[in-house]
Formats: structure tokens, sequence, C-alpha cells
């Protein structure tokens, strides 16, 4: 009993953390991207995305480094990218003022890029266990290792991403001068959000493999679920914040630019700090396939007159209810669709 309530004061205490670092990050890098006059497809897309993110990138490195647990920080990204798919563009619907718009470029770059990020991930994935097979003994898992040459692939196609969003700051011309701020003292606050947002992770790290241990589930399970939910708490504020000011295109970026960073950026970290990392493709593959779905059905939403409706909104997070239904029966062995071993 006591262990439970010390694993659960972690996840608590690091949710918090995580939220307050994040709420640094959020804050410090809008004044930095209005004193740099980017557009506000990259503000959203980069800038707030890859601050909003950096709770997700280090649990992967965390997981992957502190605890050898490779398969706990992808569980992590999946889980976080299905939430921030789902409940972000969801709540900011149900709580925003205005109608939650797209534009013509969200749909065609941002949400198409992504949906080759989810492609060029599975593909990674897919040549390690191709190339790279491993064999684990009493599994009939399909197990790959992912070296560095692997893991360059979707850093690459991320570097792409980046000159891509810099053709649209050369053809941006601000609306008004930005406003005068103490560079140096943003920057100060963005790194000490990081800090926060890093002992924050470790928290949640910790609670999660303790829960595994002491309920005998898998580490993997808690990953997807609590540490995905926990860690997504800065995209959900930055989200409906920039919502709720009427800057949905800002919204919606963050949530796509956060999935193509989580995807692109965060699992090949791990990797390249490592060396190398066993994927449990089995395993990772459905949940691969969950999120591909439920991408296509966001996608169709914001096309569809370029907007998410009241009751589209619903729809998304009840799908994340559906799908957090789903891990929980496939904990107890209802259903067999991913190996949680």
């Amino acid at each position: 009993m006591y262990d439970i309530l010390l694993y659960i004061l972690l996840a608590v205490g690091g949710t918090a953390l995580v939220w307050k670092g994040s709420d640094f990050l959020e804050r410090s890098s809008e004044k930095l991207a209005a004193h740099y006059e980017l557009p506000e497809i990259v503000q959203g897309a980069i800038i707030a995305a890859i601050g909003s993110s950096f709770p997700e990138l280090s649990s992967t490195i965390i997981s992957t480094m502190v605890h050898n647990e490779f398969d706990l920080g992808v569980g992590v990204i999946a889980g976080s990218a299905i939430f921030n798919i789902l409940v972000i563009p969801g709540l900011s619907g149900l709580f925003s003022k205005h109608t939650l718009r797209s534009n013509r470029d969200l749909v065609y770059k941002e949400a198409q890029f992504y949906m080759v990020a989810v492609a060029a991930l599975l593909l990674t994935f897919s040549f390690a266990v191709i190339y790279n097979p491993v064999s684990i003994e009493g599994s009939d898992s399909l197990f790959g290792t992912v070296d560095r040459k692997l893991a360059l692939i979707p850093v690459a196609l991320y570097f792409l991403y980046i000159f891509i969003q810099y053709q649209d700051t050369m053809d941006y011309t601000p609306p008004e001068p930005a406003e005068k701020i103490n560079i140096w003292k943003q920057w100060g606050i963005l790194i000490l959000g990081l800090a926060i947002i890093v002992a924050g992770v470790e928290g949640l790290v910790t609670a999660a493999i303790g829960f595994g241990e002491i309920f005998n589930t898998p580490s993997f399970l808690w990953g997807i679920t609590v540490i995905a939910a926990g860690t997504s708490i800065s995209d959900s504020f930055v989200s409906i914040k920039a919502a709720r000011k009427g800057k949905a295109i800002t919204s919606m970026a963050n949530v796509l630019g956060s999935n193509t960073f989580d995807l692109l950026i965060c699992i090949p970290a791990g990797i390249l700090i490592a060396g190398t990392a066993t994927i449990n493709f089995t395993q990772t593959a459905p949940l691969m396939g969950f999120l591909v779905l439920v991408t296509i059905i966001l996608f169709v939403m914001i096309r569809t007159n370029l907007r998410i409706s009241k009751v589209e909104s619903v729809l998304l997070i009840l799908l994340y209810i559906l799908f957090i239904v789903w891990m929980i029966l496939e904990t107890i062995g209802v259903t067999h669709l991913v190996p949680m071993e």
C-alpha cells in the first residue's frame, strides 16, 4: 500500500512539474516567436510544438538511457500522439469561444506532412525487423534492432520539414512591429521550464515502471496511457489557450507539429544517444495503425468546410475514450490485438 501511494504521489507530482514547466515554455516561446516575427503557422508548428513536446522527448531519453525501457518511451510517444490528435482538438473545439477553423496550408502542408511522418516511422521500424531481426526465446512477437543509421531516416525527414517551414518565413510580412522584450530573460525562462519538465518526466517514468511491477502489468501500458496523458498536458494548454484567443490555426498547427516532432525526433533521440534499441514490432504496429486511422479522421474533419464543429469535437473525445477502453481490454486479456509482453 505504501508503494502504491508513493507512485501515485510521484505521478501527480511529476504531472504538476510538467504542467508548470510547460507554462514557462508556452509563455517564453510565444514571446520569442513574436520577437523573431515568425508566421502564425510556424509559431504553432515549430516553436510551440517543440516546446510543448519536450516532455515526450525527455520521456524517451530517460526511459532508454536511465531505465533501459525503450518500449516504454515508444508507448509514451504513441499514446501522446493519439491523445494530441483526439483530445486536444476535441477540447479546443468545445472550449473555444470561436469556431475551430483551419486553412488550406494547415490541411495540405501540416496534416499531409504529418501523415508522411507516421509512414516514415513505421517504415523505419519495418526495416529494423527486416534487416536487424531479433529472436527472443518464448515470444512469438516480431522484434528488430533500430540502430543509429535507421534512426537517421526520420531525423532527416524532420530537417526537410524545418526547411519547408523556413520557406514560409521568407515570404512572411508581420502585421505590426514586434513587442520589445528582454530576450535573455525569455530564453532563461524557457531553459528553466525545460529543466522543470525533465524532473517531472523522471517522476512519471519511475511511477509507470513502479505501477507495472505492483500490478504485474507491462510498463508499456502505463506509458501509453498515464505518462502519455501527463506529458501531453503542455500541448493541451498551449492549443486550448490559442483556440480561445481565436488563433485556431496556431492551435491546430501545434497539434500536428508536435506530433511530427514526437515521431521524427523524440523516438530517434533515444536511439541516437544509446546506439541501438530493440523494438517490439508486433506490439507497435497495431497502435501505429490506430494512429493512422484517427489521423485520417481528423484530416477529413479539418478539410470539411475547413473547420471542426462541436459535434466533431465530441466525437474525437469519444474516440479517445474508446482507445482507453481498448487498452484496458488488452491488459485483462479480452482482446489480443496488442501483445502485452
